[in-house]
């Protein structure tokens, strides 16, 4: 497979359509990341203390920047969810290649944010499942690992269906700070 850092495919299902985030996806986005029932759902874990709660167009500005330049340095991608029915960013998806001293040593971490109106079992299933199985290809890596806290029910039914397991060790940040409440997917 291709370097997802030289070409980033996009993914598509009938409903939803993942594709390389653009500064076109800002007003959208604003949206998600200001939504006070989808923040708690976030994983901020070991990003420098941001909570990603962003108020203004401009913070959110600020935010899109940063993660079309951490593709550009080859640090993450960061692609938008797009409903297909309204044509709406609803939210992101960030994956890396995480390197550590640890449990969680050559996985792929997968990160989803999305507005709370989209925060279901079946949306979560239908998107993550669109970049589950080339994400072990894409991120040179043979497990998936994402974060879903106690209070993420439907998260947490989603990733179930789709055979995540919590993860029985926490990720420690690039500080010693341990961070838990994960759950991974082995490659078959």
């Amino acid at each position: 497979m291709q370097n997802v850092y030289e070409y980033c495919p996009s993914f598509e299902s009938d409903k939803f359509l993942l594709r390389l985030i653009s500064s076109a996806d800002t007003a959208d986005l604003l949206k998600v990341y200001s939504d006070p029932l989808a923040v708690p759902f976030f994983n901020g874990d070991n990003c420098n203390g941001d909570d990603f709660c962003y108020k203004t167009l401009e913070r959110m500005k600020q935010a899109v920047d940063f993660w079309s330049f951490s593709y550009k340095e080859r640090y993450f991608v960061r692609w938008t969810i797009i409903d297909k029915a309204t044509m709406e960013a609803v939210g992101t998806i960030e994956l890396f290649h995480r390197e550590a001293d640890e449990y969680f040593y050559e996985c792929g971490l997968l990160r989803l944010d999305l507005r709370s109106d989209y925060e279901t079992a079946d949306f979560i299933v239908n998107i993550i499942s669109l970049i589950q199985e080339a994400t072990y290809d894409l991120f040179y890596c043979n497990i998936i690992a994402t974060k879903a806290v106690p209070q993420a029910t439907e998260r947490l039914k989603a990733l179930r269906e789709l055979g995540f397991v919590a993860a029985d060790k926490m990720i420690v940040g690039h500080d010693g700070t341990k961070y838990g409440d994960y759950y991974i997917l082995k490659n078959k």
